[in-house]
């Protein structure tokens, strides 16, 4: 079974900084594409960044420049380094992971359970 847990949230103060991560543990064979997303009430999920594989990474406009999506596939592990933090960037952030567990299923999407990050004026 495999499982992704989420660390690093809380509450800062605008213009702060917070890292969060993300451990895929369980029965992994491979692991493509990592990401993180984030949602606030009302609003639909929405796709902060990227990292494939090979370490490409891609940005939502609102997080270019502010926001390092990193990973140690050593260790399974996606993170988020977030700088310039604004009161807009108040979310739940869910970890998302494209994983082969086994060859007979092939690639799964799994998700982690959130971790809350709010920004203050």
């Amino acid at each position: 079974q495999v499982q992704l847990v989420e660390s690093g949230g809380g509450s800062v103060q605008t213009g702060g900084s917070l890292r969060l991560s993300c451990a895929a543990s369980g029965s992994i064979l491979r692991i493509n594409t990592m990401a993180w997303y984030r949602q606030t009430p009302g609003k639909q999920r929405e796709l902060v960044a990227t990292i494939t594989s090979g370490v490409g990474t891609n940005y939502a406009d609102s997080v270019k420049g502010r926001f390092t999506i990193s990973r140690d596939n050593a260790k399974n592990t996606v993170y988020l380094q977030m700088n310039s933090l604004k009161p807009e960037d108040t979310a739940v952030y869910y970890c998302n992971a494209y994983i082969m567990a086994n060859h007979v299923l092939g690639y799964l999407d799994y998700w982690g359970q959130g971790t809350q990050v709010t920004v203050s004026s």
